[in-house]
């Protein structure tokens, strides 16, 4: 069944919906806050959505403006969706309301310690410039692209200023011999492409590079969001201890406002957003004060670093009866038996048995984007790791899981890529890396320990947890194992499937695109393969 409209109501539909007959329909050039007042409408209405735009959000008074510039009818529309939230949100309670608009925000000149903090939220989504194909060894206005915190004043900050100029130089001049060392390593076949191959190797050569960059570094985030996820972003950058964060909060804020004013408005008033950050910067503070008392630090030595590799990935909790379970869960929508009776069949199963069930279950798959069902959410895995910066960043994005790091320090110690000394780098990595540590240190001592994490590059190790579900494994392990991936990564999602294999061997066998290879030869292929496609769809 279809509405009738009027040519009139037709004339006020036509610029907004895609069709005005079929049951299926997108909405277009409406106001976010139109849209997702539309919906919020929509549950608790009878009308169709094209019924309810014309009765609710245009009206009589607007139906004869419809026909020329379209501009009374928005308007009353939008006045009209601003009570509606203001209602559900602030009367109501309705927070989920809020999930019906969205905004598309670009977030350019943040440092690495900030992009972070906006890709933290599940909510939402973020792509971010890459480190791989982008190079830093340029000066736009004068200076390198980094972070310099408004925290730092004096001296110190000019010494901050002054190591991080050393490091990008360091970055700047190795660059061009980096790439000359990867062209005398893989030589380009004739058959090949000369921008396939310079592609490839610019790539190679900032891979290998990115540890010396600070996470004071700048990047451009674009993130698309929901109101709710828009919200409490900024709800927890306003309570943040970096005057970065805070400061880009306020400005990510003006703009928000500009496109979805009613999902922001319980923000910055005192007894709800602001009570809100204030809780969330309380609870942060006591944390600290209570881990600093009952456990504090322990750092090994540089020297022990040095002679031997710290554990790089520890499987910390899992449940011994996972694959069991995920078996019982993979039967249970093809039969008629109970949760608990699936889980006893399952036990009784022999290990062949359960190892057919879950290849019945996961199918031929033709390439990693081929996922088995929700039945491997049913065992999870909590990985304690202590990777490079430069990983934890690609790591990090990964949303559905639950992920927590520490504070960036150089005391854990940093990781040197074998190209570096292969390539006679050795000696200017570690010193811009000595350099970073003892910065950090002075910015420490000086009392600002958030602060002093702007000073240390990407390739000192940095913990945090990685806590999945094995579909999430799967997802994270196949994407993050593939030849092309940066080594850092690669060699922490290996070591995960590894251990994942000594528990639950059938379940590490369905991540059939876990590739443990090494081989630089191979990685570069896969660069090529990849510079290839680039090239084909930029052409």
């Amino acid at each position: 069944m279809t509405d009738a409209f009027t040519p009139d109501e037709r004339a006020a539909l036509a610029p907004h919906f895609t069709n005005l007959e079929g049951p299926v329909f997108a909405l277009v050039d409406l106001p976010e806050v139109v849209k997702g007042a539309l919906f919020a409408r929509y549950s608790r209405s009878p009308k169709s959505l094209r019924r309810l735009f014309v009765d609710e959000f245009v009206g009589a008074a607007g139906l004869a403006d419809a026909a020329g510039r379209g501009a009374a009818h928005s308007e009353a529309g939008a006045r009209r969706a601003e009570q509606l939230y203001e209602r559900m949100l602030s009367e109501y309670g309705d927070d989920s309301v809020a999930q019906l608009g969205g905004v598309h925000l670009a977030c350019e000149g943040a440092s690495n310690l900030l992009t972070k903090v906006l890709e933290w939220g599940r909510l939402m989504a973020y792509l971010e410039q890459s480190t791989r194909y982008i190079p830093y060894d340029d000066r736009p206005d004068g200076r390198y692209r980094y972070q310099v915190p408004a925290e730092l004043t004096g001296s110190l900050r000019e010494r901050y200023v002054a190591t991080l100029d050393r490091c990008f130089d360091t970055y700047r001049a190795w660059l061009p011999k980096l790439r000359a060392f990867y062209e005398a390593k893989f030589p380009r076949d004739p058959a090949e492409a000369e921008s396939v191959y310079r592609m490839t190797i610019r790539a190679k050569a900032l891979d290998t590079l990115r540890g010396l960059l600070p996470a004071a570094t700048t990047s451009n985030v674009g993130i698309y969001g929901t109101g709710q996820g828009f919200e409490n972003l900024l709800l927890r950058m306003r309570a943040h201890p970096l005057r970065e964060v805070r400061d880009y909060a306020d400005l990510m804020l003006v703009e928000l406002r500009k496109v979805i004013p009613a999902f922001l408005k319980r923000i910055d008033v005192p007894e709800r957003g602001v009570a809100w950050s204030t809780y969330l910067e309380e609870t942060r503070r006591e944390t600290r004060e209570v881990a600093r008392r009952l456990a504090p630090p322990v750092f090994a030595p540089p020297a022990a670093l040095a002679a031997v590799a710290p554990e790089e990935v520890a499987l910390t909790d899992f449940d011994p009866d996972g694959e069991v379970k995920v078996v019982a869960a993979a039967l249970y929508a093809a039969s008629s038996r109970g949760d608990a009776e699936l889980l006893e069949v399952a036990r009784r199963m022999t290990a062949d048995e359960r190892s057919a069930v879950l290849a019945a279950y996961v199918g031929k798959r033709l390439n990693r984007r081929h996922k088995p069902g929700r039945a491997f959410e049913r065992a999870s895995y909590r990985f304690d790791v202590l990777g490079d910066y430069g990983a934890f960043r690609d790591l990090q994005r990964h949303r559905l899981l639950t992920l927590e790091w520490q504070p960036l320090t150089p005391r854990h110690g940093h990781v040197m890529p074998h190209e570096i000394s292969e390539a006679g780098a050795a000696g200017d990595w570690t010193r811009a890396l000595a350099e970073s540590a003892e910065l950090h240190d002075a910015i420490e001592s000086a009392g600002l320990p958030d602060v002093a994490a702007y000073a240390v590059s990407m390739a000192y190790r940095v913990r945090f947890y990685m806590d999945m579900n094995a579909r999430e494994a799967m997802h994270v392990i196949e994407l993050r194992t593939t030849p092309q991936g940066h080594p850092a990564y690669r060699r922490i999602c290996q070591a995960m499937h590894r251990l994942i294999a000594e528990r639950h061997p059938a379940i590490a066998a369905a991540m059939t695109f876990a590739d443990h290879s090494t081989v630089d030869l191979e990685r570069l292929e896969a660069e090529r393969a990849a510079a290839r496609r680039r090239g084909s769809a930029t052409s």
